[in-house]
């Protein structure tokens, strides 16, 4: 249920500011938040991250519908049952389904999230892209501090029964 309403908060919130964005900000326009660092900047995306794949709209929608599909499908093959992995799943698939929506709608993703240092851009992005990168992150760390700690647990002399601390342990 946590990943569901994650995907359905993160859909929601992106199109949300999405549309804020197109409505309140001229096309190619951009204003500083926080200046030296920040801008909103209203741009429009016809390819995949970073502007690949540029015009291929068909092909990245049904790329959309294939990477949703597995990871319903397959999602207890990858997936371990702890909340970590709940929210990387909701934050991927609703970050994919926001992406997915601009797609079948407007043939295009807004971007407007202009980070920079100096004349050093990173290209622009918005809140489904950023929860993207962020699921796709806690799935990585959660799952090698997992694998860690099965290894240490393995690893002990005692098949990890013995006590970790305490008074007990001494």
């Amino acid at each position: 249920m946590l990943a569901l309403l994650l995907a359905i908060a993160v859909t929601a919130l992106d199109q949300w500011s999405k549309q804020w964005v197109r409505e309140s900000l001229p096309f190619a326009e951009s204003r500083p938040v926080l200046a030296g660092f920040l801008n909103l900047t209203h741009l429009r995306n016809s390819g995949a991250a970073w502007g690949m794949l540029g015009g291929q709209n068909a092909p990245l929608v049904l790329l959309s519908i294939v990477m949703l599909s597995l990871l319903v499908i397959f999602r207890r093959s990858f997936l371990s049952p702890t909340r970590s992995h709940r929210i990387a799943l909701g934050l991927l698939v609703g970050g994919i389904v926001g992406n997915m929506l601009d797609r079948i709608r407007l043939a295009y993703v807004t971007d407007f999230i202009d980070v920079h240092v100096g004349i050093h851009h990173w290209p622009a992005f918005n809140v489904a892209d950023s929860a993207i990168c962020v699921g796709v992150s806690v799935y990585v760390v959660s799952t090698w501090i997992a694998d860690r700690r099965a290894r240490r647990t393995a690893a002990a002399p005692d098949g990890g029964t013995a006590p970790t601390g305490g008074p007990a342990a001494a």
